[in-house]
């Protein structure tokens, strides 16, 4: 199974701790393609955050059930998957966790238009864009360095979030 990337502390100049039976999670995610080529990118205003659609695998659910399952909750729309891009791993030492996703490419086959957002996504502002891949590249990017505290959470972990998704569209980018 090909590994995009593994992300570490040491990609944002941070100090690589040593994990003590860290918290370990799988999930799924990925590019979603509309009739207009444009990608699915779900931004949390409240923390400048931009980043594609997935979430956590439950217990023993295949990644690509589980890719569906999340699509349909956060962008509303029914996927057929078109291709697995390989698997990334975040290893965040500072916070004694480390996270394997499974990375595909889908597109949209019916837009339900109803998202069902959990109340923490609500809480952080989340909401929808349908964006060309390009400008979703660039925001997320610039996203980065301009991130928000939530109640939720710091912003450690986001920027493993809005990295690691702007590595899995470079990467797209430059093998499609």
């Amino acid at each position: 199974m090909h590994c995009i990337k593994v992300l570490t502390d040491k990609d944002f100049n941070l100090e690589v701790k040593e994990f003590n039976n860290p918290r370990i999670r799988y999930g799924a995610r990925g590019i979603v393609f509309n009739d207009k080529n444009q990608i699915a990118i779900l931004n949390k205003v409240n923390k400048n955050e931009y980043k594609l659609v997935g979430g956590g695998i439950e217990g023993d659910e295949d990644p690509m059930i589980a890719f569906k399952r999340e699509v349909l909750e956060e962008a509303g729309c029914k996927i057929e998957i078109d291709k697995f891009l390989g698997t990334f791993k975040e290893e965040k030492s500072q916070g004694n966790f480390i996270q394997t996703s499974y990375v595909y490419v889908a597109h949209v086959i019916e837009d339900t238009k109803h998202q069902n957002f959990t109340q923490k996504e609500i809480d952080e502002g989340a909401k929808l864009l349908w964006l060309n891949i390009n400008d979703a590249i660039t925001l997320i990017k610039d996203s980065e360095n301009k991130l928000k505290p939530s109640e939720y959470e710091g912003v450690y972990h986001t920027k493993f979030v809005v990295r690691r998704d702007y590595e899995i569209l470079k990467y797209y980018l430059d093998n499609n």
